[in-house]
């Protein structure tokens, strides 16, 4: 899940923040959170190819991070911070399960894709697939140690705990025995007549198409 990204993100930026004392706590938590899972929005393009770049991230973090530890900046550090994140997340999606709308039903090999390399990383399966009960415990976790930290606030606590609250609702939800179909042939008519059909659908290129037609 994005949310696992984001949060294992934070929750290293919290453990790390006490050695860079001149960073604002709460921009670097900020900056973790959006380089952690800004790289899932390729979810509607070609995931994990579109904006996945294990080499690309790794090599900018380390050109930026030179540049911060030469002449120090805030915004460098931030910057630093943020691309950091995005490689962290595009290098430990090959932990992951493969890139299919179903991948508990697995069909490829594809993990993420390596563009200095030209093809793509097999997936470890060590967590099986986004949303399953080993991802949102690992989430947990994470946050677990971010809301641990010192360098989070109270308002930083409640808005992790929040996200760890959203991510069980999508796990619950993921889960291959949970269809939409299923969910709203328990509503009412009244009410299963007024939502949408939805539709998701994967190219060969793997860009996946979300279709919403209202009844």
């Amino acid at each position: 899940m994005a949310s696992t990204h984001g949060l294992a993100s934070v929750a290293l930026a919290a453990v790390l923040l006490p050695f860079a004392p001149t960073q604002a706590a709460p921009l670097v938590l900020a900056a973790a959170l959006i380089g952690g899972t800004a790289p899932d929005l390729d979810v509607f393009a070609a995931h994990r190819k579109t904006f996945h770049y294990p080499v690309g991230y790794t090599a900018l973090a380390a050109g930026v991070g030179g540049a911060h530890a030469v002449a120090p900046s805030p915004i460098v550090g931030l910057a630093c911070v943020a691309v950091a994140a995005a490689a962290a997340h595009s290098w430990s999606d090959v932990l992951a399960g493969s890139v299919e709308t179903e991948p508990w039903n697995p069909t490829t090999e594809r993990a993420v894709y390596n563009h200095a390399l030209g093809g793509w990383h097999r997936p470890r399966r060590l967590i099986r697939y986004s949303g399953a009960v080993e991802d949102f415990l690992l989430g947990f976790v994470c946050a677990g140690v971010a809301v641990a930290a010192p360098a989070t606030s109270p308002t930083a606590d409640s808005g992790l705990i929040g996200l760890v609250g959203l991510a069980g609702l999508y796990t619950v939800l993921r889960h291959p025995g949970v269809r939409l179909d299923s969910i709203t042939e328990r509503c009412p008519a009244s009410l299963s007549d007024r939502l949408p059909s939805i539709s998701v659908e994967e190219t060969e290129s793997g860009a996946t198409t979300v279709a919403v037609r209202y009844r």
